[in-house]
């Protein structure tokens, strides 16, 4: 009788050790404790980052100035705004540390710190809202795709600019494409994106019609979503930003690069239509603990669907510690 081969399953490093050496370091050349805020490309600013970063701060107690590394691509903007008060709860004066990508909803926690210090890599973009609705239109793997109201906004510019005499209402060709309830959702979720930004922008700057001049244009005066906002740039949008010095923000660059080999994904091939995905997405890490959400969870393709499903979803929040000098990983359980 032949042997079933066994399939090794790929897992990601856990390099716990080492980040906690770079953080001692980068504790050392700051006037008050660090957290570290990473997601890789597939990870996401969520609402569970909240019960992390609780879990962090509770061991820190309350601090008069933190220091918060940012590095995301973005994700829940209400997520990021619990975040930003969940911090003002335990620190007087925040710093917000930006060495490479702070997009979207991550730009949100940046821009509710007191001051953002940025190094040459770095950059904000601009907070516009895109939705993935039940309803919206779907790409060639049948996913729904994301739809944003400047897209929406420039497509009825576009037309109106083009057509013809007596062709003035371009929704009736745009509802085949665009489901109705879209637009209102997308509609909301825009005038919820700039509150969002005047609400976090409330915990340390006073002048409200500042808040709303900053806050709408970094909804509305951009072209593209993921325009990069340098640090001269984001001087002249009105936020308080300096640059990071050098030795700091090459230490930030090499908890980085520790954090993206954590990250990296570690994909276990079964055959054409099945895979295992084991990937790090999110970290939180202070002083003495961190915590990571892990994708462990199987993928299989669904030919009459056009799509891949996950099966057999381990997936979970991990704590990471060290115990007797060795290093100790339990179960985070949020739901």
């Amino acid at each position: 009788m032949q042997k079933k081969r066994t399939i090794k399953i790929n897992k990601p490093p856990i390099l716990y050790p080492e980040t906690q050496r770079i953080i001692t370091r980068v504790e050392k050349k700051l006037d008050g404790p660090f957290i570290a805020y990473w997601s890789s490309g597939n990870g996401s600013v969520c609402h569970n980052d909240v019960a992390a970063f609780f879990e962090v701060l509770k061991n820190l107690g309350h601090q008069k100035h933190l220091y918060l590394f940012i590095k995301s691509n973005g994700g829940n903007g209400q997520a990021a705004l619990r975040i930003v008060n969940l911090l003002r709860q335990y620190a007087t004066k925040i710093t917000a540390l930006v060495p490479l990508e702070c997009a979207s909803a991550a730009t949100m926690m940046a821009i509710g710190a007191d001051e953002i210090k940025m190094g040459p890599l770095a950059y904000l973009t601009a907070v516009d809202t895109s939705l993935t609705h039940a309803l919206s239109p779907v790409d060639r793997n049948n996913y729904a795709v994301a739809v944003s109201q400047d897209e929406l906004n420039r497509v009825l510019r576009l037309w109106r600019e083009s057509s013809q005499a007596g062709d003035t209402n371009p929704y009736k060709n745009l509802y085949d494409h665009v489901h109705p309830l879209v637009f209102g959702a997308i509609d909301r979720a825009s005038s919820l994106s700039i509150k969002i930004c005047e609400e976090i922008l409330s915990y340390h700057l006073k002048d409200a019609t500042e808040r709303e001049r900053i806050s709408k244009h970094l909804n509305s005066a951009y072209p593209s979503h993921g325009y990069p906002i340098m640090l001269r740039e984001a001087k002249r949008v009105g936020l308080k930003v300096t640059e990071l010095d050098p030795e700091l923000n090459d230490l930030l660059v090499s908890l980085s690069e520790r954090y993206s080999e954590m990250g990296q994904q570690a994909i276990t091939d079964f055959d054409e239509k099945n895979y295992h995905d084991h990937e790090i997405l999110n970290i939180i890490e202070g002083k003495g603990v961190s915590f990571n959400f892990q994708n462990d969870k199987d993928w299989h393709y669904r030919e009459n669907e056009r799509r891949w499903v996950p099966l057999n979803d381990q997936s979970a929040w991990n704590k990471n510690t060290m115990v007797a000098g060795k290093l100790r990983t339990t179960r985070f359980h949020i739901r």
